[in-house]
């Protein structure tokens, strides 16, 4: 009797062992998806722009001020394309940031938990709307509206797009920010009102500090969201080449250019179709950048508290 109950106790162990390999193994695999589709987008993306850069020198690439792939007379130059995607990047996170970072604050410090519990769902809610209404919505409501104060400006352009943008990505920055101010500890709010802080600048000098981290991520993926925003801009910012630093002048981005070459009709394998690569290869290696310089500021700030 007693060696049947060890066996059975073993045999149950063994079991429990193999149900946590499988478990542990399905769970290392679900992981390894996101690894393997990054892996597989650059290899991708490099052999492409390999062939591209075998055709078009990386110096003309780089230095030429003029995007015409699809002309008779080519010009190769990314500058077009890399000057709107920042331009219209920039004005979009000056809505979104600031915005985003202010909904955050007063939604984990100030607002009553029936006000939170209320606006976190429409902000969310908010970011759920397709890109092409926002696209529409700034080419037919926001340009007009601009126009009658500059009446100039024309019907295309990049600041009436950015503006929309921005308001698009107000949701992913306010939710990923109150989510990490949220998780701050109660007691350093507590510790700084015994020294006697009011809920102001324990806001701004304690709980702001304290969840950087997690703001520096909501940042980060605002800034990767405008970066790779296509339907806004291809709607509402012209779609034209244009190497310019001006909001107010229509322009095309790196994004708006990939769906114009996709949906069109150039042999797969022509120059004009690398271009895609090459252009994709140009976004992620903007996208690293960024994502390496919030990692940056993350670490030093952390050093300085």
């Amino acid at each position: 009797m007693p060696d049947t109950f060890v066996s059975d106790r073993l045999a149950r162990r063994k079991l429990r062992h193999v149900h946590e390999r499988f478990i542990e193994s399905a769970l290392f695999l679900a992981a390894s998806v996101s690894v393997l589709t990054t892996v597989g987008i650059v290899v991708i993306l490099l052999k492409e722009s390999f062939v591209f850069f075998q055709h078009v020198s990386i110096w003309n690439f780089l230095t030429d001020t003029q995007w015409t792939p699809l002309f008779s007379d080519a010009h190769y130059g990314i500058l077009p394309l890399l000057s709107g995607t920042l331009v219209s990047s920039a004005v979009a996170l000056t809505v979104a940031i600031p915005l985003g970072t202010i909904i955050a604050i007063y939604l984990s410090e100030f607002a009553p938990f029936s006000v939170r519990e209320v606006a976190k769902p429409f902000l969310e809610l908010l970011g759920g709307v397709p890109t092409i209404v926002y696209g529409y919505f700034a080419l037919l409501f926001v340009t007009p509206l601009i126009q009658k104060i500059y009446p100039e400006l024309p019907g295309f352009n990049i600041l009436s797009a950015g503006l929309v943008m921005g308001v698009m990505i107000i949701p992913y920055v306010s939710s990923v920010s109150e989510d990490a101010m949220h998780a701050v500890p109660m007691s350093l709010r507590e510790g700084s009102y015994a020294m006697g802080a009011t809920r102001f600048q324990t806001a701004i000098r304690v709980v702001t500090p304290a969840a950087f981290s997690g703001i520096t991520a909501a940042y980060i993926l605002g800034i990767s969201r405008a970066v790779g925003e296509t339907m806004i801009l291809a709607v509402a910012a012209g779609m034209q080449p244009n190497l310019t630093w001006n909001p107010l002048e229509p322009a095309a981005t790196i994004t708006a250019y990939i769906v114009q070459v996709a949906l069109g009709d150039l042999p797969h394998g022509s120059i004009g179709y690398q271009t895609i690569f090459a252009a994709g290869l140009t976004l992620a290696l903007l996208t690293l950048l960024f994502n390496l310089l919030g990692h940056v500021l993350r670490k030093r700030f952390r050093q300085a508290y």
